[in-house]
Order: C-alpha cells, then sequence, then structure tokens
C-alpha cells in the first residue's frame, strides 16, 4: 500500500488550534464545554482540543472517552465486547458535549457514539469536531468542526497518527 503524507505535525496542530477556537466563538467561551473523544481515534484529539481550549480561556475544559462497540448498528448477531474504554467522570447533564473523532466517515460510529451518549446523560448541545471529514456518508450527519475535508474512494483509508510527544504526528491517505 502507498501511503502520501495529507497532513503533518505542524499542520495538524494548526488545524487543532483552529478548531479550538471555532469551538471557544460558537460557544460563546469555554463555560459549559465538555469533550468527549470517540475511542480510539478521537481520544487524543480531544486532549488535544481541550489543552488549547483550556489554555486560551484559561478555564479547565473536562475531557472523557468513549467506546462506541456495544452501540454499533454492525454489530448486530456478534458477540460485542462489554465496554471498557468509556472514561466520563463528570455530569454531561446541560452540558455542551463535543464529541471528537480523527475521522468521519460513514456517520455511523458518530451515530453509535450519539447513542453512547445519551445512555450516560442528557446534554443541553451536542456538536462534532473532527479532524478529517473524507466524505461517503451513510447517514445524515455532519461535523460542526473539520479540520480538513479530504475526498476519498471507496478503496482508499485514512490513518492518523497522535503521539503525546507530537512530533510524529500525521495524517496519511493509503492506497
Amino acid at each position: 500500500m502507498d501511503a502520501k503524507v495529507l497532513m503533518d505535525a505542524q499542520a495538524i496542530d494548526r488545524a487543532v488550534t483552529r478548531i479550538s477556537y471555532q469551538i471557544i466563538e460558537k460557544n460563546r467561551g469555554a463555560d459549559g464545554l465538555c469533550l468527549i473523544g470517540i475511542y480510539s481515534g478521537g481520544v487524543a484529539l480531544a486532549r488535544m482540543l481541550a489543552e488549547k481550549i483550556s489554555k486560551s480561556e484559561n478555564a479547565q475544559v473536562m475531557v472523557g472517552t468513549i467506546d462506541t462497540a456495544m452501540y454499533r448498528d454492525d454489530m448486530r448477531g456478534r458477540d460485542v465486547p462489554k465496554s471498557t474504554n468509556t472514561d466520563i467522570t463528570f455530569d454531561i447533564d446541560d452540558k455542551t458535549v463535543i464529541l471528537v473523532d480523527d475521522v468521519l466517515s460513514t456517520g455511523r460510529t458518530v451515530r453509535a457514539a450519539i447513542d453512547a451518549v445519551m445512555h450516560i446523560g442528557r446534554p443541553r448541545l451536542t456538536q462534532l469536531a473532527a479532524l478529517i471529514d473524507r466524505g461517503h456518508r451513510e447517514l445524515p450527519i455532519r461535523a460542526d468542526f473539520v479540520g480538513k475535508n479530504v475526498p476519498t474512494s471507496a478503496s482508499e483509508d485514512i490513518r492518523v497518527y497522535l503521539s503525546k510527544a507530537g512530533e510524529e504526528n500525521r495524517v496519511e491517505l493509503k492506497s
């Protein structure tokens, strides 16, 4: 498989900065915001966004993770593992929940994440942030905040690599 780098660490950092400012602007600050990273790709991205928003607004932004395995519609009839990667230690009722994922494609993972969140509580507002939107929607779901739109063919794959150090961060298109 050939891989082409679509975004390097610097481009990812710029996109995360832009998304964080868009979140602040759309929500008139950080009051009542919480970010929930969709396991696994959205978790590191949610932490990166929360850090930028916290620094910009001088406020603590709560971050959690949600595992959608039990809520996926493509797992029916199979043994679904019990969710072990959901970690939301704060109340989401009446909060603005921003679901965060690395790549938005069909919308099915996001739908499952919304179901999982609603099982936990009732947010005042739910928004979606994605680093990459590659198209191929099967459900009427769109991101409120997008780092980069990358139209792809069905045979292509997008891989996002995010590390704590940040130097190795990149987005690749594999064909």
